[in-house]
């Protein structure tokens, strides 16, 4: 693969990275007067139904046995963003919750070993006592303790680590995009289901919140997914893998420009240790990209 297109793929999926840490940022300021479950829900059927638009050629000679397996994940991702979107509601600091969900980058292998029998390489026993650490000076941040948020952001990093795994277990020959559209469109309906029976739609939406909404859907998922998976395309895994690590350092420096946000000197130590576990646990696609092949 030519140096350019390297190139190329990379720029494109760390501006995967920023529109992921952005999307933190249209979400909680569409909160402000949208439900929780009833936003995400109608976020993921719309920017599914988009994906099933830019992809329709792709979506002839489906098999249903492969749909199955896709709709499974896709209940399993409106879990994963039902705890997300609950945490999102509730955070006091988007950068903490989104170094806490991104646990779930090193906790994939340590789910595929004890579920699926997966050996895993050692660097991820390195990372898990790093990013354990890394949780406890986050505690120590609030005065021994967890805030509800960030224990709702930790489910949802248990539970995109099963998603992960069901993924690449249950063997498909959906197109990515389709995989992707099927998904969303899945966990939308399941989180519009949670919400019919949790929660009571606002009377009226201002401008400013379906604006924020529109930038959620269209830009932050849509957008976001249809660039990931052309980026992906172009590059190695290994270079995919380790790139997309950057969404919660963009994620706390769009909160700290956007919400004035702050952490504490136990909070940063504790990110810190995360980001590190996050690394380590990615050691093998890193010393990949800077051994001469």
């Amino acid at each position: 693969m030519k140096q350019g297109t390297h190139l190329k793929a990379e720029l494109i999926l760390v501006s995967v990275t920023v529109l992921a840490g952005l999307g933190w940022i249209f979400s909680k300021e569409a909160l402000a007067g949208l439900p929780p479950l009833f936003f995400m829900g109608a976020r993921f059927l719309i920017a599914g139904f988009v994906l099933v638009l830019a992809g329709r050629r792709f979506f002839s000679g489906l098999a249903w046995h492969d749909v199955k397996k896709a709709i499974l994940v896709g209940v399993v991702m409106g879990v994963a963003m039902a705890f997300w979107i609950s945490g999102l509601d509730k955070a006091s600091n988007l950068g903490v919750g989104a170094f806490i969900t991104s646990l779930g980058v090193v906790l994939v292998p340590v789910f595929g070993r004890f579920i699926f029998k997966d050996h895993p390489p050692k660097s991820i026993w390195v990372a898990l006592p790093v990013a354990i650490l890394g949780l406890g000076f986050l505690a120590l941040g609030n005065g021994v303790s967890y805030e509800v948020a960030q224990l709702l952001f930790l489910g949802s990093a248990l539970t995109f680590a099963l998603q992960f795994n069901l993924l690449s277990k249950l063997s498909t020959r959906i197109h990515v995009l389709v995989l992707t559209a099927i998904q969303l469109m899945v966990a939308g309906a399941f989180l519009l289901a949670l919400s019919l029976f949790t929660e009571s739609l606002p009377v009226s939406i201002s401008i400013g919140v379906a604006g924020w909404f529109l930038a959620s859907t269209l830009i932050a998922t849509s957008l976001r997914f249809l660039l990931q998976t052309y980026g992906q395309s172009l590059t190695p895994t290994s270079h995919a893998a380790v790139i997309m690590n950057l969404e919660p350092v963009w994620t706390a420096f769009f909160a700290a420009l956007w919400f004035s946000e702050a952490m504490s000197l136990f909070q940063l130590v504790g990110c810190g240790l995360i980001f590190l576990a996050m690394l380590i646990s990615r050691w093998t696609q890193i010393r990949a990209i800077f051994t001469p092949s």
